[in-house]
């Protein structure tokens, strides 16, 4: 069995692929910045970083943060896989990174590139945005009357636990440079999210469009971030809110 190093494997996606590969028989390092034994700050690095590393041959890199720093721990992660021999770097990045001109997909695409010219072996899966962080938007959005959505735009949200089981697959796999998008199986108004999820919850909101402006906006309401030929994912929006109210309930 090969031992694994799942970088931000306490997370949203983390934790999924980690208990995947544990499921198939795998030795698997959560490497996470508050998670004993390997409670490492990538952004930082260090010594134990390279302990993490110690005779693992394939490493899924689900850290990152929107609040920045993900260039610099990619470097870091890079350096000590090298030194590590490691051997597949898996990467999950997004669809549209290097379509859409925000700042965090620039990050993304950034740090895919490092990839990429690394020396290592390795794969690149970009997904859509994953079903949880719609339900975040509209749950921060409802605190007020009226929920008020940037107008035009669509998405295509994705399972969290089919990504994950993409990932794992991936890791399992040979090196594989960037593979095809995974994408949720419907692509749909934003404002249509927005009411399935006040039925599924019961709230009564309007709902109201208000046009944005710049570049990175005009780039979403083109679609840059959808994958409308890889609708590959099963759980709808729907699906989603049905097992999560059964979950919250249970």
């Amino acid at each position: 069995m090969t031992t694994i190093l799942v970088t931000g494997g306490t997370g949203t996606l983390g934790r999924p692929v980690t208990e995947r590969l544990r499921a198939d028989g795998h030795e698997v390092r959560v490497l996470s910045r508050r998670t004993p034994p390997y409670a490492v700050d990538l952004r930082a690095g260090g010594a134990g970083l390279d302990a993490a590393l110690d005779d693992v041959r394939t490493v899924v890199h689900c850290a990152s943060s929107p609040r920045g720093g993900d260039e610099q721990a990619a470097r870091n992660l890079i350096a000590a896989a090298r030194r590590a021999g490691v051997e597949h770097l898996v990467y999950i990045s997004i669809v549209g990174v290097d379509r859409v001109p925000f700042g965090y997909y620039r990050s993304k695409l950034a740090v895919e590139r490092q990839i990429e010219e690394s020396g290592l072996g390795w794969t690149v899966l970009r997904a859509t945005q994953f079903h949880d962080l719609l339900v975040t938007l509209f749950q921060s959005l409802a605190k007020a009357p009226v929920l008020v959505l940037p107008a035009g735009l669509s998405d295509q949200p994705v399972e969290v636990a089919e990504v994950a089981d993409r990932l794992a697959a991936l890791a399992l796999g040979a090196p594989a440079g960037r593979v095809p998008d995974l994408g949720g199986p419907e692509v749909r108004t934003l404002d249509s999210l927005a009411r399935a999820y006040l039925r599924a919850t019961g709230r009564r909101r309007a709902v109201a469009r208000v046009p944005l402006f710049g570049k990175a906006y005009g780039a979403f309401r083109a679609g840059g971030h959808l994958a409308p030929d890889r609708t590959d994912g099963k759980v709808t929006f729907e699906n989603h809110l049905t097992h999560r109210s059964a979950r919250d309930a249970a």
